[in-house]
């Protein structure tokens, strides 16, 4: 198999975008909390489901990511 080396760069990349993903989700939460008006506590008790919910994000935007390269690379074959 052929050896990869992950750059320091794209590990903070790919970090960069984990937190980002975390606080869209810490976004929605506040957003839930404000509409039904719950309690604050719910900040604490709904960590699971925020980074659960944080976690999907990156699988989607990883997926969108994928699925933009494969087309470029399928573009720059037919081209």
């Amino acid at each position: 198999m052929k050896d990869t080396i992950i750059t320091g760069r794209r590990k903070r990349i790919e970090l960069w975008t984990i937190l980002i993903c975390f606080i869209l989700a810490q976004g929605a939460n506040i957003y839930a909390i404000l509409t039904y008006h719950s309690s604050w506590s719910e900040l604490i008790t709904s960590l699971g489901y925020v980074t659960l919910f944080a976690l999907l994000l990156y699988a989607l935007w990883s997926l969108l990511r994928l699925l933009t390269c494969i087309l470029i690379r399928l573009l720059k074959i037919f081209n």
